[in-house]
């Protein structure tokens, strides 16, 4: 029952911040690869969620505008045009957050079915290697300090 307590509670941070469960659930002993699935799994729920909901919110926000959107030409909208869904997808789990890189795809317009398989697959990759380098990190701070 304790592993279940942790594994939820690592699933929670992973909803809001993939960088921070993972130390977290590796700091509350939780197994690596329990810790890996939660920390994903939090995520994926979250970046679900923001897509889902975004999408309804941009729709309603335009329709109720009752205007086309005008797209600028700044950084963010240059890098999706170079990048798109598989770029955001891919990096977001590293450079913004899981959370604000689905808002940003949601808010240029990215497909929701592609958005989620991206996003899923970014942050299933970022966990990985997250999980593998905090779970060396852990044990050559065990070896040193033991």
């Amino acid at each position: 029952m304790e592993a279940f307590i942790k594994f939820i509670i690592v699933l929670g941070i992973g909803s809001a911040e993939l960088w921070a469960a993972i130390p977290a659930g590796l700091a509350m002993e939780l197994h690596p690869l329990l810790t890996g699935i939660a920390s994903a799994l939090g995520a994926i729920i979250a970046v679900v969620l923001v897509i889902i909901l975004g999408a309804r919110l941009r729709n309603w926000l335009l329709r109720k505008k009752n205007n086309k959107e005008a797209k600028t030409r700044g950084r963010i909208y240059l890098i999706w045009e170079k990048y798109g869904v598989i770029g955001l997808g891919l990096l977001s789990p590293l450079v913004t957050g899981v959370l604000l890189g689905a808002a940003i795809g949601v808010s240029l317009g990215a497909p929701r079915a592609r958005l989620i398989i991206w996003m899923s697959i970014g942050i299933v990759i970022w966990t990985i290697i997250l999980t593998i380098i905090a779970t060396l990190g852990f044990a050559g701070f065990t070896r040193i300090k033991g």
